[in-house]
């Protein structure tokens, strides 16, 4: 927790909830420990959705598919959402997801290793959503750039990792070291690529919203 949890948790006590369906596969997912958006996170996903109406969604880090269900829900009808997932177990229950929100036509589950499929991709996405290892971020982020059109979004989560981002490696657990490393490498980028704008907010365990614009540093 890297917020006051007081805050967080009144935050959340105003949330409205989502669909009953979504509900359902949140329960089912934390029953089953396997990690789904925070609240508070879903909420700031879907007023960017909102306020970006992407017609085009990237996902890095499908799980069982609760955040990309979440994301069709708040995106302009039309829109299409490609999510990849490695991990082999996750994968037919996402799909099972999908089935059950009616949403296999709008959403592509890729299976394999994100560094892998992410090369092998083409085309632009106005908005992607990175929620897998953490340690992976820096080097999806070329492809993720080639990949990203001009103007669009990138929301990149779990950037805190419980706020040891913010301590020296040496305060960190020696197995957490490459990941912490690479995290503030990540963040150090993304802040100071040419090509992107990037705010980093306390929230939920740390959320980095950058916007590509290669018109950076001329206007």
């Amino acid at each position: 927790m890297i917020v006051n949890e007081r805050i967080v948790t009144y935050i959340n006590s105003l949330d409205t909830g989502n669909s009953a369906l979504l509900e359902e596969i949140e329960k089912e997912a934390r029953a089953a420990e396997v990690p789904v958006i925070r609240r508070e996170m879903q909420s700031f996903l879907k007023v960017l959705l909102m306020l970006a109406q992407p017609g085009r969604i990237l996902e890095v880090g499908t799980a069982v598919g609760f955040s990309a269900l979440l994301m069709s829900e708040y995106a302009p009808e039309g829109s299409r959402i490609t999510t990849i997932e490695n991990y082999a177990k996750r994968i037919p229950i996402a799909r099972e997801n999908f089935r059950r929100a009616g949403k296999e036509n709008q959403i592509t589950l890729v299976e394999g290793d994100a560094a892998d499929v992410l090369k092998e991709m083409d085309g632009v996405y106005d908005f992607i959503f990175m929620d897998a290892a953490k340690g992976q971020y820096i080097h999806y982020l070329p492809d993720i750039l080639r990949l990203l059109g001009e103007g669009g979004c990138l929301v990149s989560d779990n950037v805190m990792q419980d706020g040891d981002v913010t301590e020296s490696r040496f305060a960190v657990e020696r197995r957490d070291r490459t990941i912490h490393a690479r995290m503030r490498e990540y963040l150090w980028e993304i802040k100071h690529h040419p090509q992107l704008v990037t705010s980093i907010l306390p929230l939920g365990d740390g959320v980095a919203v950058s916007v590509k614009n290669s018109r950076k540093g001329k206007l």
